[in-house]
């Protein structure tokens, strides 16, 4: 059985389709944040019923449902997740948002919402040859830092927002302290098992291009978020 923050998807391709080859396997960013920005990757596409949720523990949004899964090797543990993707395909483009994870796809394979598919290739075909690359996300305002449900002064769990470029890394710190890096969960969130303390500290988010954005928060919140003061290039 799936964790409860996994969503249950199901690949729509028709079974006579080919698996066709990809490029850019595995070529990881060195700085964690899986594809790096700009670089052409080869694959295919094909589509499911997606709702904007995922395994990125995203909400549902059916307002804005030009959305994909990415392929388990480049999701590169929940670092693609909120990445913008320009996709070419046989018959027009569009730019999606990462908020899931293709279990069964292979490097190079991006899983399209049924209205994202219908902008680049007829549906009936299924399954279809694409290139792609991460590209930077076109967002209004800062960062967000989003606390998950049961986080508090002792279990503090933060996943990262609105944000323009790929996230790789969460740092923290109290008063004069350390910065101390918080590992990253598959389902996208940063987890400190000991907890963030009582009251106000700071975190340092770095994306996967090496900027770094720094703001301070009130206190460790429960199933809320905080709106950070700045933003990456």
């Amino acid at each position: 059985m799936r964790p409860s923050h996994l969503s249950s998807r199901v690949l729509l391709v028709p079974l006579a389709a080919s698996l066709l080859a990809c490029g850019g396997c595995g070529k990881d960013d060195p700085s964690g944040g899986g594809v790096p920005l700009g670089e052409e990757q080869k694959g295919i596409a094909t589509f499911y019923d997606a709702t904007g949720a995922g395994n990125c523990s995203y909400d549902a949004s059916p307002d804005d449902l030009m959305v994909a899964a990415m392929n388990t090797p480049q999701y590169a543990n929940s670092a693609a997740c909120g990445q913008c993707v320009d996709i070419q395909g046989p018959s027009g483009s569009v730019r999606v948002r990462i908020v899931d994870r293709c279990p069964e796809c292979e490097a190079g394979h991006l899983d399209l919402s049924r209205e994202a598919f219908a902008k680049i290739a007829e549906m009936r075909l299924g399954r279809v040859d694409i290139t792609w690359k991460v590209v930077s996300c076109d967002v209004a305002g800062n960062l967000e830092y989003h606390f998950k449900n049961g986080s508090n002064p002792w279990w503090t769990a933060i996943q990262v927002r609105n944000h323009r470029q790929p996230i790789t890394k969460l740092e923290w710190r109290r008063g004069d302290g350390a910065w101390k890096n918080v590992p990253r969960e598959d389902y996208n969130y940063f987890v400190e098992s000991s907890g963030m303390g009582e009251g106000a500290f700071s975190v340092r988010v770095t994306s996967s291009t090496g900027e770094q954005v720094e703001d301070t928060l009130p206190r460790v919140l429960d199933d809320d978020s905080a709106r950070g003061t700045q933003q990456f290039r």
